[in-house]
């Protein structure tokens, strides 16, 4: 089942975790550092940057596709991992999600840290990190679902079968007009749900809590 007539399927699945994991953590990290700055920072245009990602996260992303094509061509970087991951390294969503959990973040335990000589990297890692567990783990299922879901955008970067990810690889053995091995594609399709619910399984309780602790106060 691996390759069922120049379908790479296991090269498909392999592209899917690639990504998806690398985007995973690294939007989960930049967004709770951006996050972090937004609700326990004052700086010059802070409102209105905040403000700038609460727009970006009203434009529907099918009427950005043109110009991060175009950013993504000028790059070189079309049919490569770093057209599949690059735009979606941090999110609006996720800022905007870890900023509220950070705001009901006790500032007395950053005080104290800063009290007891702890840089602000290191209270970032050691001290709101560690308790924002639960936060980290709701937005890094949500991007994990977005992400292993994700079918416009590498339609539109991806040319060569061997940088297919699963759900464009699984389109394509479905196209009119060509013999549709159903087989294959059902197979497929059975083992693109693993990684999700493996996923899930394991961090649903904190998936609950990451939701539903920004709302509670005190």
């Amino acid at each position: 089942m691996g390759r069922c007539s120049g379908w790479p399927i296991w090269r498909a699945l392999f592209n899917s975790l690639f990504v998806t994991v690398i985007t995973t953590t690294t939007t989960v990290f930049f967004s709770a550092l951006a996050g972090y700055s937004f609700a326990k920072f004052s700086f010059k245009g802070k409102e209105a940057l905040f403000f700038c990602v609460l727009l970006i996260m009203m434009v529907p992303t099918q009427v950005m596709l043109v110009p991060m094509f175009i950013i993504m061509m000028n790059f070189g970087w079309i049919d490569s991992y770093l057209a599949l991951i690059v735009p979606f390294m941090v999110t609006p969503f996720g800022v905007f999600l870890m900023r509220q959990q950070m705001m009901s973040f006790p500032t007395d335990l950053i005080e104290s840290g800063r009290i007891d000589g702890c840089r602000e990297l290191g209270i970032f890692f050691r001290i709101v990190l560690p308790t924002m567990k639960p936060a980290c783990a709701a937005l890094g299922i949500i991007t994990f679902m977005q992400q292993w879901g994700n079918f416009i955008w590498p339609l539109v970067v991806v040319n060569s079968r061997e940088m297919f990810t699963l759900p464009l690889l699984l389109s394509m053995m479905v196209q009119p007009g060509q013999t549709v091995q159903y087989g294959a594609v059902m197979s497929g399709a059975v083992i693109g749900l693993i990684p999700m619910l493996i996923l899930f399984l394991f961090f649903q309780k904190h998936f609950v809590s990451g939701v539903f602790g920004g709302s509670v106060k005190g």
